[in-house]
């Protein structure tokens, strides 16, 4: 009795948002994610206290998860920018850093909490249904007759991340490769409800970046490859069967319990017996491929390769339903009954594909699939996860578009004109807004010029390397310049605005990022503009994490208590 400890009381944290090692706390999180934002972000390495695998990133899906608090209030902007990345895989540094510029921003300020959460929401909404208009001046329409928007929002989002290393050509290499994938997983000829295919990913190490490739159909591993000289001989289409059953031998698909074995009784022989039974009904069955999910004897893989069929083992259970879905088989889970014709599936083609020392085997289709693999190619293991992340987020980006076929200006372009439009609207619409939100002109305007001065905050956050921010007060794009060029010279030396699409010239007059300028309404120039923009965000992605970015700041600004069990 003497071991038992008297359980401590809960600690409570009045007021958190005035706790100084609470803000402290914030604040670094707040620098360290907007290190990482942008395409000439600063990379970040992530490791446990007791070693272990070290990751290189830059990627909110891979920091945010291995960033771990015993603050509580830290880990509720976490969680909640987390489960947005979850969802949508972009986005989430922006949420990250929205969210601490509105909290921080909001306290700096000195505006009431209630008020600031209620102005808070009223721009969200605002800013929710400025972006769904069709005349929004930082929305593009993307057009799926020309592969060119969807090739600079793959490019965006690869670019994005400077932890995979990638030269000019390399990029827009890996660019291609995701847009061909992302098309090839879209069916053309399918009646009725439309369902998307798959890219299955298969990554190699220590091959250059430009030996990736995109192949329609199915590409498993063939470790042992000798037997695949009999390949070119095959009449098409070809019969194959899948299992899911481990055909190793031993007992493990009965399952837990007990097995009674008579006396004298030979199980190995038995169960190999009842394998060569397999065998044989797939041979007299002309089956030609042999695929299993798991373990296959070696004597059975012998006679079947012995009668022209070609044996592939151990594919895992992530192929198993790419394979369903390219071939028609139906996995057999069981070696004890016979295969029924049903449940055979059929191959237009095998390839025997070489990737350095590797040795594939392509699975094409019979008809229409919508089913591809995506070969990544890199230099070392952590280029190659950083891009195998990366590919993934583009992919997921580009299916979002068939949501909402459009997507936002981007290097800080959205953000600056969203802070010039609303600093605008705010002036003009003060009184009755004010009067709605049961706040003063006075507190209403600082509401916004909080919400306004977060965004460029997030604009700002693009450069890393000691330069100005600024913005244009035509059209309110976001500009970036050597620190040694002043705003009265930005011409001489910068050409193009974050997104793109506007061009400096002698008349335009420029600004420094939250500063104070007269406020105007900013052109838009989407509108009937021959150039086309450099930088694109996903409309959807960005559209839910500002969204989240505000509720979560808002829930943060609201919380009066933290009880923490200490126990």
């Amino acid at each position: 009795m003497s071991r038992l400890v008297n359980k401590s009381p809960s600690v409570c944290t009045d007021l958190p948002l005035d706790n100084t090692d609470i803000c402290n706390k914030l604040h670094l999180l707040r620098q360290l994610l907007r290190s990482c934002f942008g395409p000439t972000a600063r990379l970040k390495q992530v490791h446990n206290n007791i070693g272990g695998h070290v990751v290189t990133t830059s990627a909110s899906s891979v920091l945010l998860p291995a960033i771990s608090s015993s603050q509580p209030f830290i880990n509720l902007i976490k969680t909640s920018v987390v489960n947005h990345v979850s969802r949508f895989s972009d986005c989430g540094l922006f949420a990250a850093i929205l969210c601490l510029a509105l909290i921080e921003q909001a306290k700096q300020s000195g505006l009431r909490g209630n008020v600031a959460t209620r102005v808070n929401k009223h721009l969200l909404a605002a800013s929710t249904a400025y972006l769904r208009r069709e005349d929004c001046g930082c929305k593009v329409k993307l057009d799926f007759c020309s592969s060119q928007n969807l090739m600079t929002l793959a490019r965006s989002v690869i670019s994005s991340k400077p932890a995979c290393v990638l030269t000019e050509p390399e990029m827009l290499h890996i660019s291609r490769l995701a847009v061909r994938a992302f098309l090839l997983t879209v069916p053309c000829n399918s009646p009725g409800t439309v369902s998307l295919g798959r890219t299955v990913t298969v990554s190699l190490e220590g091959l250059t970046v430009l030996n990736s490739a995109v192949f329609p159909g199915l590409l498993v591993d063939m470790p042992d490859g000798s037997h695949l000289d009999r390949v070119d001989g095959l009449s098409n289409p070809l019969t194959m069967v899948l299992l899911s059953a481990s055909l190793a031998g031993d007992l493990s698909e009965l399952g837990d319990g007990t097995v009674e074995v008579h006396p004298g009784a030979d199980t190995d022989s038995q169960i190999l017996d009842q394998l060569l039974e397999l065998g044989k009904q797939v041979v007299k069955d002309e089956v030609k491929l042999f695929v299993c999910q798991k373990v296959i004897h070696p004597v059975l893989q012998q006679y079947l390769r012995s009668h022209g069929v070609i044996v592939v083992e151990r594919v895992g259970i992530a192929l198993m339903e790419p394979l369903t879905q390219l071939t028609g088989a139906q996995p057999v889970a069981t070696l004890h009954t016979t295969i029924p014709p049903k449940a055979y599936g059929k191959v237009r083609d095998l390839i025997v594909r070489q990737f350095g020392s590797k040795t594939m085997l392509h699975l094409q289709p019979v008809g229409e699939s919508a089913i591809c693999t995506m070969i990544l190619c890199h230099r070392n293991e952590t280029m190659l996860s950083e891009l195998k992340v990366v590919c993934r987020t583009a992919e997921h980006v580009l299916r979002l578009t068939l949501r909402e076929p459009s997507a936002l200006l981007g290097g800080g372009c959205t953000e600056t004109h969203l802070a010039a439009y609303f600093r605008h609207k705010g002036t003009t619409e003060a009184p009755e807004t004010a009067s709605a939100l049961g706040c003063s002109q006075t507190e209403y305007l600082l509401g916004v010029e909080v919400f306004c001065r977060s965004l460029d905050c997030v604009a700002g956050a693009l450069e890393h390397d000691g330069g100005n921010s600024l913005i244009d007060l035509t059209h309110a794009h976001h500009w970036t310049v050597p620190a040694d060029v002043t705003k009265e010279h930005m011409e001489e030396s910068s050409g193009l605005c974050g997104c793109g699409l506007v061009e400096s010239s002698p008349s335009t007059k420029w600004t420094y990022l939250n500063t104070k300028y007269a406020e105007f309404s900013p052109a838009s120039s989407v509108t009937d503009s021959p150039v086309q923009p450099r930088v694109l965000d996903s409309f959807t992605a960005k559209l839910n994490a500002l969204q989240v970015a505000v509720e979560t700041a808002n829930l943060a600004l609201d919380v009066r208590y933290i009880i923490q069990d200490v126990n």
